[in-house]
């Protein structure tokens, strides 16, 4: 089986030098839009709201949701395949030309048929932007440190964003309606479009690009290690957003006591993104990946979504939230850099597509698993197996490795 090591500094590629503070336009551009275009982000988390106005009956609602599961997971992998065969700038535009053209159709569709192939192509595009982003961010700068640093940053631009979704939906959704605001995501989607058109220079539709050994990442055994343990370690993460407000709806709390909890996480990264960014690009540097941050980030987020098991107020699950924020930094950034390294530069796209399934797919598993653990043994439980998934995936950070370990021997021994 193929190892994916293009070369021998695709696991020590010059990560001592020094990560510039000055960012190409370009990098701000995305940091911006990445910014922008999560806070107007509407469609994914007020989807519900827009079902529920139709009064459709549960069999309906849930086939929707489950079409946009789909197309989200599906379009992760798209997007970045994409982003390798035709070009991040085409790409690009292309899916948030999709997106501003989807979004009111999802706003104004009424019928079963057309809400579901609304959700599916809404789902390919709503989070199209992370995998082409990746590797734009790869190929414009070129140390580790550097992308390391972006990449905490970006981080910090989404949960600012999806904090001002949540504050500006929650407070525009009864005056304006829900389909308003899913105009709005089109809108900022479309203006999107035109900065990346203007913006994204035109890589991508040479030989490098259209050659590249996408075949070969499907039967990498560095990407599925890492893909693994990625998608046991986000699980909890997704549980802030699903298992969460069950849990607190059983504790008899209302729907605003889970926007605090919301809050409280937005209010720890934002106070925990700044002091943690700087010494993961110090740990950047070094000439091996951040293997040993994931498994930390694991078990970090196991501990701390898995005491929300133990709350039973507010200020209880706040905290939780809270203590699960250090790991989910961690996570992005140190799975991100150990990605960097393992991609080979003309199939850095659909390395990043892959990669972004897993947060598609902790988004599958992680209400499956705690409804389960809820409906068998409780909070207690749905404690018990969210710090157990967290544990399991920083167990998993052994093979992986070794596994890098074993590959960088090879690559060095190639090339001597």
């Amino acid at each position: 089986m193929p190892t994916t090591v293009s070369s021998p500094q695709s696991l020590s590629r010059s990560p001592s030098a020094p990560a510039s503070n000055r960012w190409p336009p370009i990098i701000w551009a995305l940091l911006v839009a990445t910014f922008v275009v999560r806070a107007a982000g509407f469609v994914y988390p007020y989807l519900p709201y827009r079902l529920d106005e139709l009064h459709l009956d549960t069999a309906v609602v849930s086939t929707v949701l489950a079409l946009w599961g789909a197309g989200w997971f599906i379009g992760q992998l798209l997007c970045g395949w994409l982003a390798d065969r035709v070009g991040r700038r085409a790409t690009l535009v292309g899916a948030m030309t999709a997106a501003a053209a989807a979004f009111p159709l999802l706003a104004e569709a009424r019928t079963p048929q057309a809400l579901g192939v609304a959700a599916v192509v809404s789902g390919l595009v709503y989070d199209a932007p992370r995998p082409i982003v990746a590797a734009l961010v790869a190929d414009t700068v070129p140390d580790e440190p550097g992308r390391a640093r972006i990449t905490g940053w970006r981080h910090f631009a989404v949960n600012l964003g999806a904090a001002t979704t949540g504050l500006v939906g929650g407070a525009l959704a009864e005056p304006v309606g829900i389909s308003v605001l899913f105009w709005c995501n089109a809108v900022v989607c479309g203006a999107f479009a035109v900065v990346a058109l203007r913006v994204v220079p035109p890589l991508s539709s040479g030989p490098s690009l259209r050659d590249g050994t996408h075949r070969q990442a499907f039967t990498d055994p560095l990407l599925w290690l890492l893909w693994l343990t990625s998608l046991l370690i986000l699980i909890p993460v997704a549980a802030l957003f699903s298992i969460l407000p069950m849990m607190m709806a059983q504790d008899g709390l209302p729907p605003t006591a889970y926007g605090w909890t919301q809050a409280a996480s937005a209010v720890a990264v934002i106070v925990l993104a700044p002091l943690l960014n700087p010494l993961l690009v110090r740990r950047a540097r070094h000439p091996t990946p951040m293997v040993g941050l994931l498994s930390t980030s694991g078990i970090i987020l196991g501990a701390g979504m898995g005491s929300a098991g133990l709350a039973s107020s507010t200020v209880g699950y706040g905290v939780a939230a809270a203590l699960a924020v250090p790991g989910e930094i961690i996570a992005f950034v140190a799975a991100t850099d150990i990605l960097n390294r393992i991609a080979p530069q003309q199939s850095r796209g659909v390395y990043a597509g892959i990669w972004g399934t897993t947060l598609a797919a902790a988004v599958v598993c992680a209400p499956a698993l705690g409804g389960w653990a809820l409906a068998l043994g409780g909070h207690h439980l749905v404690a018990l197996i969210t710090f157990m998934t967290g544990l399991l995936g920083a167990a998993f950070c052994l093979p992986l490795a070794a596994l890098l370990q074993s590959s960088a021997r090879a690559s060095a021994r190639r090339s001597s």
